[in-house]
């Protein structure tokens, strides 16, 4: 990963609506490519996509997280192993794209045609 790479991921996840038409656009894009060029029903890319997405996103959530107690910042009444910054919106924008990686590699590799 290089840092303009991270920049890039950081000022797409500068607002909300900003991380959601990225999210959107590399989506739409990869169940397009699905589809157009591997043979895929819509809805079958759809639904690959979305469970490649779900199963993606519990791998991405731990990266670069640090704990209340680590920081040293414990808010009170919460738990010390609670995130002090989870960067949600970076994350949706890493999942994706590590998704969209998957899904092209898994239609690439297995015979779905008509899926």
């Amino acid at each position: 990963m290089t840092r303009a790479l991270q920049r890039v991921v950081a000022q797409a996840a500068a607002s909300l609506t900003s991380t959601l038409v990225v999210v959107l656009a590399i989506s739409l894009a990869a169940i397009a490519v699905a589809v157009l060029v591997f043979g895929l029903t819509i809805s079958g890319a759809t639904g690959l996509y979305f469970v490649v997405w779900w199963v993606a996103v519990f791998a991405v959530l731990p990266f670069g997280v640090r704990s209340q107690s680590e920081t040293g910042e414990v808010v009170g009444g919460t738990d010390p192993g609670a995130p002090t910054a989870p960067a949600l919106r970076e994350k949706a924008i890493w999942t994706t794209g590590l998704a969209t990686i998957v899904l092209i590699a898994v239609v690439w590799l297995l015979p779905l045609t008509g899926l």
